[in-house]
């Protein structure tokens, strides 16, 4: 992070400086007390679970000697040789701070969003820019309220791109983060059922995911996938920005024509501006082929050639616990318990469904799905017909992946349903066998990387 000054920081967050000299130097933004030091700014964040002000004590211990807090917070402090900076709200501060520090950077910014999908979709529009230019991006899922802005924080002269997702589980939060980002190029993966207990429908979705276009005006592009029930409605109608569009029909500005598939490649004959071009992919499912072609559209929005699209998404390397395959001696393993929607579980059925050795799923629940929660997880369970042979489902909502499953014809003796994981771990190694390919699936919250682990010491 380039340095900013006690001034910088309270123009950016309209804060007052309680105590300290305007012309001291930061180097850093932290809201994790273990790492403060004397060169950062400690951020006192307020939690659901945890008031980042019991930690300011421990941060100045640890020789952070600038701090961000709330004004109603009364905390006193060893005043001697400190930066205070008191703000209405810390977390609209972080906001602040990045906004601020991001303007710093006069570079194209790329947003990212969608219901399924957006990691690995960054993930591949950040392979493709990267085979141009010096390109920051998220890491891991840092892609919030306070994930983006510790992002941003991490520019610096050499870069020349960012590619920022944006995630969000309720109105207006996406609207908060296309603020901070202001990005030139938003794309939208999808339009699915995540978070619907909270937007109430996938129309409520689509407008919550539109949010990325806030401040967009005719020099902006939005890129979405044409073949979406929901973004397709965006075709017919009139945007003051440019909308490009991607998918297998034919009506979108490019459209795979066809594809083969290898246990880990995707090669795949894409039609840009009537040309049959041919993409190779290092990664495998369909809908991986949606996302090199939103990457395909932001590179070509940004001046790459086709050949450097192409190389850039030959190097293409997904987040972990998104779909990575570990092979043991005995096993093969789809590792994608990172998160999941209905959408994501049944692409990643699909995947499994492509082994010829026997395919197991190991399926657990599915979050912030309200009363559609029952619905989504019987979706599930109609993929897992062709595509696997054995089910293990864990939670509470996942037993309905299975009743729909044998409501459709599947053996019910080859569908066993845990309460929890470690229920699941005490019973598996009776159930697998040599050979087996196994598809680990899950929102989050359930932590089925245990199983994976399990498994892959096995």
């Amino acid at each position: 992070m380039k340095s900013l000054t006690i001034e910088e920081l309270v123009l950016a967050t309209k804060g007052k400086l309680i105590i300290g000299n305007k012309n001291d130097l930061i180097n850093d933004v932290v809201i994790d007390s273990r790492l403060a030091n004397k060169e950062n700014v400690f951020v006192a964040i307020v939690g659901e679970n945890m008031d980042g002000h019991q930690f300011i004590k421990s941060a100045q211990e640890n020789g952070c000697k600038t701090f961000i807090k709330n004004e109603s917070n009364s905390i006193k402090l060893d005043s001697s040789d400190i930066n205070l900076i008191e703000v209405k709200d810390t977390e609209i501060a972080m906001g602040d701070i990045g906004k601020y520090y991001k303007s710093k950077y006069d570079i194209p910014y790329i947003g990212i969003t969608g219901s399924v999908g957006k990691t690995t979709t960054r993930d591949m529009v950040y392979a493709t820019v990267c085979s141009k230019f010096k390109t920051l991006k998220n890491e891991g899922n840092l892609n919030n309220q306070l994930g983006v802005p510790l992002t941003l924080f991490n520019l610096n002269e050499s870069h020349e791109c960012a590619v920022i997702e944006m995630g969000m589980s309720g109105f207006n939060e996406i609207e908060y983060l296309a603020n901070i980002v202001n990005p030139k190029i938003g794309v939208i993966s999808n339009i699915g059922l995540s978070h619907i207990e909270n937007l109430g429908s996938q129309e409520g979705i689509l407008k919550a995911k539109m949010e990325i276009t806030t401040n967009f005006d005719s020099s902006n592009i939005l890129v979405i996938n044409g073949d979406d029930k929901f973004l397709a409605t965006l075709k017919d109608k009139n945007h003051v920005f440019a909308l490009k569009t991607f998918g297998f029909n034919k009506d979108n500005d490019i459209y795979c024509d066809k594809y083969e598939m290898t246990e880990d490649s995707i090669t795949f004959t894409c039609v840009i501006n009537d040309k049959k071009e041919e993409i190779f992919v290092p990664t495998v499912g369909e809908h991986n082929i949606y996302n090199a072609m939103a990457a395909i559209l932001v590179g070509m929005s940004v001046g790459l050639t086709l050949d450097e699209i192409k190389e850039g998404l030959k190097n293409f390397k997904a987040t972990k616990m998104r779909q990575d395959i570990l092979k043991t001696d005995k096993l093969t393993i789809i590792n994608d318990a990172y998160n999941a929607s209905p959408d994501s579980m049944k692409a990643a059925l699909k995947i499994l469904g492509r082994y010829k050795n026997r395919r197991v799923a190991i399926l657990g629940d599915m979050f912030e799905m309200g009363e559609h929660a029952e619905y989504g997880h019987r979706l599930v369970g109609e993929s897992v017909i062709d595509n696997a042979d054995l089910v293990l489902t864990i939670g509470k909502d996942s037993d309905f992946i299975g009743k729909e499953a044998i409501n459709l014809g599947f053996d019910k003796e080859n569908i066993h349903h845990f309460d929890t994981k470690e229920d699941a771990i005490n019973k598996i190694d009776s159930l697998l066998i040599d050979k087996d390919v196994i598809l680990v699936k899950a929102s989050r919250g359930m932590k089925l990387e245990k199983i994976v682990e399990y498994l892959n010491k096995q």
